[in-house]
């Protein structure tokens, strides 16, 4: 398990879309925007815009980072036959997926660790060390609900089809649940359509431990419930590849 874990982590490094999106962008945007709203105070949170934007910025790139290390590389593997390799070796069907998850999550941390830099260094953004640990652990661990529907794409879809549904679906995620501009300023319905989005759950957890507050239940309710369903949905997306392959 180790060295298929070794080879899905050199093989998303090397893809330069990982770079630019989970990157690239999340880093940019936060420099971007902190620069034009950091000083501002976010009226739903309470939170300084430059802190706020930080854990959007890190939940957009984390989320993209969950999805794009899981859809288009599973459908590859799926459609190149590389999957019915897989099978023929010991590791059961729960062990690939899990090694999946296990290679997703390694994957978020760059997007985490760098946007966090950039705010320490560009905003002065400063929080305890247990606050700081805290919100790494939480938002790292929060990224499988979409490291799953990552793996549902993948395991549903062409490599052809699968690609820009999971785009779509990574900025969709983003724009809907409000990581690109603040909950105080979006129309009443996007609102609602916001509080119903897994990436909002993430995001708002993440909001509160940097304002220093204990995630409300309902918060963590939410993306639990987001990570069963898709984790489900992901085992059954994969047991239908694996009859028709």
């Amino acid at each position: 398990m180790r060295h298929y874990i070794k080879v899905e982590l050199l093989r998303m490094l090397r893809n330069k879309r990982y770079v630019i999106f989970v990157v690239a962008f999340p880093v940019g945007f936060y420099l971007l925007y902190s620069n034009l709203w950091g000083s501002d105070s976010d009226q739903a949170t309470g939170l300084r815009g430059s802190v706020l934007l930080m854990v959007s910025m890190a939940a957009y790139g984390a989320l993209a980072a969950a999805m794009m290390s899981t859809a288009v590389p599973w459908s590859q593997e799926r459609h190149s036959g590389w999957l019915r390799q897989l099978q023929i070796t010991p590791l059961p069907g729960r062990a690939i997926i899990l090694t999946k998850l296990i290679s997703s999550l390694l994957l978020v941390l760059p997007s985490l660790l760098l946007v966090g830099l950039a705010a320490v260094l560009t905003q002065h953004v400063s929080l305890s060390p247990v606050r700081w640990v805290e919100l790494i652990l939480v938002m790292w661990a929060g990224t499988i609900p979409f490291a799953a529907l990552g793996l549902a794409i993948g395991s549903l879809l062409p490599p052809d089809t699968a690609q820009p549904v999971a785009m779509i679906g990574m900025f969709g995620l983003a724009l809907l649940g409000g990581l690109w501009f603040p909950e105080s300023i979006m129309p009443a319905a996007m609102k609602s359509i916001a509080h119903v989005t897994p990436s909002y759950d993430y995001a708002r957890i993440g909001w509160r431990i940097a304002a220093g507050e204990t995630p409300h239940a309902a918060d963590a309710a939410g993306i639990l419930a987001w990570g069963v369903a898709l984790v489900a949905l992901a085992l059954v997306a994969y047991r239908r590849a694996t009859v028709r392959a």
